[in-house]
């Protein structure tokens, strides 16, 4: 039986985080969604640190959703690691933030980012951005098998 799929949110703010899970949950996605609150944790999760040296091996995220601006290692740090690693890189990674600056859009796409959306204002707007990456993500495209890259 094959795992749920798991989402990967890296989003430093708890109320963005919320209204994400609350979105995604309005769009019936009943499955996993592991919250980093930072690019370091992010790394040290993708990277296994911090596990007990005999416990399994976390799952991997089957798609990433990457906040671009927070404190410390940022968005486009991770960005670049995850699509650096060889055992990473086809993980879909969904830039989800408030720029709309150009360079980082620019920058995303050249790193690697399969998707770049601005986070919209109001919950319902993004609560219908959710649906439409949800539905591209999981009834749309074909998701790499991440099994087959260990």
């Amino acid at each position: 039986m094959a795992a749920p799929i798991l989402i990967m949110l890296v989003e430093d703010n708890e109320d963005d985080y919320e209204a994400t899970v609350r979105s995604l949950r309005k769009n019936h996605f009943i499955n996993p969604i592991k919250w980093c609150r930072n690019g370091q944790e992010a790394l040290d999760c993708l990277s296994g640190k911090g596990r007990a040296p005999d416990a399994p091996a976390a799952q991997k995220p089957d798609l990433i959703m990457l906040d671009l601006n927070m404190p410390g290692i940022d968005g486009r740090h991770v960005l670049h690691v995850i699509k650096a690693d060889a055992a990473l890189r086809s993980t879909p990674v969904i830039v989800l933030t408030t720029s709309t600056d150009a360079r980082d859009i620019a920058e995303c796409y050249k790193m690697g980012a399969n998707s770049y959306i601005q986070k919209p204002v109001s919950l319902a707007g993004l609560t219908d951005a959710i649906r439409t990456m949800t539905d591209y993500w999981f009834n749309v495209a074909i998701l790499p098998n991440n099994a087959d890259d260990e």
